[in-house]
């Protein structure tokens, strides 16, 4: 009997007897007790030590990067080798090392920053005592700052000469093998920082969708939107038929909810008299996990005063063609093999209904039957209840039969007004509302609508989503009586729009997942 006491760890040893070895000794038996240890990981803590012994620190911060590698290549990258000789311009860059290539007292390694890359040579003869040390002990992964001219090899590459190399962070575990990287895609997620230094492909998905980002807001403010930020933590969750995270705060002692979206405070933004706003940030939905689909994501929603859905439509237009031109120099984009033209005005605009006929293939026998489309989408394997309206019905007929199709933009509007609880009814015919969304690569990238203004109809409104969520509905909307007093005071005819940022960059990033395009997706907890 062992009485109950789990077996003991293997010791860690190491082939060094330096006196720094007890140092690591807390990172090598973490790495351990997860992951197992190997001769690789062993050495480099023993070079690791001799460095120490020689009195070099391994994560200084005494030296000054200068230069962008982009800098050195834009301005050096054609010239030639006579004219890299006259030049006694002295350079000092700082990156990582991503290879390393060594003949006896010659060293040849590439560093790379967020710019770019280019190659040093580090020759002994050229060094003090404490470089030729630091350069016998580099390993791919290190950060090292380097110092020197610029030559260009027999080979013709540009190539810094080190007249100092100064090792910067040294990296205890090695890269991924540079021919294969990292192939597997939950490790790259979950993993980002070494994705992002061994796969050029994200490092370039991110910078685009820096740059998108961006031009949205340039574009916004180009049109005189005034950027503004609403809480994220709010007393109801609104704006959005979603299921929300639920929080506390201590302090008041109040049970909060992370938002589904900004939309009924930018509108109280609107009856205080301001009359184009936009928040670009981040909302909150407990939901399914999927390609198209993160509990945290990106949005920009935008609201304009005296203004329609029908602007809207005008105005998404010249926005998608402006940053597809920023992003990718054209309005015409490849997006998984597909090609999709983004030009204004080529845009099609379909009503609800007519899309259910003309691209779904339905009957209006069957779409405005309750119990034949009921018994259809069950067919369908998509689960239903009794209580579901047939609006909920055809909503959901839509999902299945006409989402996929839409690769071209389509502005699909008129939707009923039962889903449609924020949106001004149709003038004409009140059993809809003055709504659209936009379908892009058969999924949906933004939503918008004229405003619904008048507070009773509102109110009705929220009563019926009360009902809804009383009987089970926990993606039905809170009654907000302070909005309903905001909307009491006045607030100006208006239409509103919110584009989900993630789905746009994987548009124009050409990505087929939204892992793809946010930095920490949301994963299971790994230790």
């Amino acid at each position: 009997m062992d009485g109950g006491k789990k077996n003991p760890k293997p010791a860690v040893r190491l082939s060094t007897k330096s006196p720094h070895a007890a140092y690591f000794m807390p990172l090598l038996e973490s790495i351990s007790a997860r992951e197992g240890l190997n001769e690789v990981l062993k050495n480099r803590v023993s070079k690791a030590c001799d460095l120490l012994d020689a009195g070099v620190p391994l994560f200084p911060n005494n030296f000054r990067k200068q230069h962008h590698i982009a800098f050195v290549l834009e301005r050096f990258g054609t010239a030639d080798a006579e004219t890299l000789g006259q030049s006694e311009e002295i350079f000092a860059l700082a990156g990582r090392i991503v290879s390393l290539r060594s003949f006896g007292k010659v060293l040849f390694f590439h560093i790379m920053d967020e710019s770019g890359r280019i190659q040093c040579y580090a020759a002994k003869e050229h060094l003090n005592p404490t470089a030729c040390l630091v350069v016998k002990k580099l390993e791919v992964g290190d950060i090292a700052g380097v110092n020197g001219r610029l030559f260009r090899t027999k080979t013709g590459e540009l190539t810094l000469d080190c007249a100092g190399v100064t090792l910067l962070a040294r990296s205890m575990r090695p890269l991924p093998e540079k021919y294969h990287g990292l192939k597997d895609q939950e490790t790259r997620y979950r993993q980002r920082y070494v994705d992002l230094i061994v796969t050029p492909r994200t490092r370039e998905i991110f910078q685009k969708r820096s740059l998108i980002v961006r031009e949205f807001r340039r574009f916004m403010e180009d049109n005189n939107f005034m950027e503004v930020e609403t809480p994220m933590m709010q007393p109801l969750p609104g704006g959005a038929t979603a299921r929300p995270f639920v929080t506390h705060n201590n302090a008041l002692d109040l049970r909060l909810y992370m938002r589904v979206a900004p939309e009924l405070y930018l509108k109280r933004l609107l009856v205080g008299g301001f009359e184009k706003v936009f928040e670009l940030n981040r909302n909150f939905r407990n939901e399914g996990i999927d390609t198209r689909h993160n509990p945290e994501f990106t949005m920009c929603e935008f609201y304009w005063a005296y203004a329609t859905f029908s602007d809207l439509m005008d105005f998404t237009e010249k926005l998608f063609a402006h940053l597809a031109f920023k992003a990718c120099g054209a309005a015409v984009i490849t997006y998984q093999g597909k090609e999709i033209d983004l030009t204004p005005g080529r845009w099609t605009r379909l009503s609800f209904y007519d899309s259910l006929s003309q691209i779904g293939g339905h009957a209006e026998q069957l779409y405005n039957n309750y119990n034949k489309l009921r018994d259809y989408i069950r067919e369908r394997g998509e689960k239903t209840t009794d209580r579901e309206s047939l609006q909920k019905l055809q909503a959901k007929l839509f999902d299945l039969d006409v989402e996929d199709k839409l690769v071209q933009p389509h502005f699909i509007y008129h939707y009923p007004t039962e889903i449609s609880p924020l949106s001004r009814r149709n003038s004409e015919k009140p059993e809809l509302t003055d709504r659209f969304e936009l379908f892009i690569a058969g999924r949906e990238m933004a939503n918008a609508f004229s405003e619904l203004n008048d507070p009773v109809d509102q109110r009705m409104r929220f009563e019926d989503q009360a009902r809804e969520k009383e009987a089970g509905d926990e993606e039905a909307h809170s009654m907000d009586e302070d909005y309903l007093r905001a909307l009491e005071y006045g607030m100006p005819p208006a239409a509103g729009e919110g584009v989900g940022i993630d789905r746009l960059v994987m548009l124009l990033t050409d990505c087929p997942s939204i892992r793809e395009v946010i930095l920490f997706p949301l994963l299971r907890p790994e230790f």
